[in-house]
């Protein structure tokens, strides 16, 4: 079945979806007439080609993602350092479990493609699973590990026939984007499967 997504900041940027590709990018209008039988879907801000995030071992192996049920002992937010370490050393369930959750946090800040070299199976298989992209690093990192980097990183722009990987921020265009960061992440497509959506 196809699936016509549209943002109400970029209706120029619309995308239909046929399984894991993308079968056209252009404007709403043209492609909701080229696609009548399409389910369409109607997202708030703009629609982009997704991000990329070098911090991928920063992020997924050497941070530890606390369960909720571990919530009163370790709190909500990534744990870093010695810490981290000593959680993520336990076992190995622990590494994979803290890996998908880490996973996760990234498809909500619109990530669809990590970077930096990825060593442990938990994080590897948690990538994979996912269908995050794995690329290149960028040279010289700006600051510290962050779901929301500075500078954002998008990818490329979307075209059909290309993998139909893409993630939608709710702001009004992508100087707004930049300044607010990825955390405005309403939506993130990856392989054609809605992998996050804001409640």
């Amino acid at each position: 079945m196809l699936t016509l997504h549209v943002a109400e900041a970029s209706p120029e940027a619309a995308v239909v979806v046929d399984g894991a590709q993308l079968a056209a990018v252009g404007p709403y209008e043209a492609l909701a007439a080229g696609h009548p039988r399409a389910r369409v879907r109607r997202w708030p801000g703009i629609l982009t080609p997704g991000l990329l995030n070098p911090y991928g071992p920063e992020l997924l192996e050497q941070a530890y993602h606390p369960d909720p049920r571990e919530a009163d002992r370790l709190g909500t937010e990534p744990v870093f350092g010695e810490r981290a370490l000593a959680l993520l050393g336990a076992n190995a369930s622990a590494r994979g479990a803290s890996a998908r959750r880490g996973v996760q946090r990234l498809l909500a800040h619109g990530t669809v493609a990590v970077a930096g070299e990825l060593r442990g199976r938990a994080a590897l298989d948690a990538v994979r699973g996912a269908g995050l992209a794995l690329a290149g690093r960028p040279a010289g990192l700006p600051g510290p590990a962050s779901f929301s980097p500075v500078p954002l990183v998008l990818l490329p722009g979307l075209a059909p026939g290309k993998p139909a990987r893409f993630a939608v921020f709710d702001v009004p265009d992508r100087a707004a984007l930049v300044r607010e960061g990825a955390a405005t992440c309403v939506a993130t497509v990856v392989a054609g499967r809605l992998v996050y959506r804001r409640r």
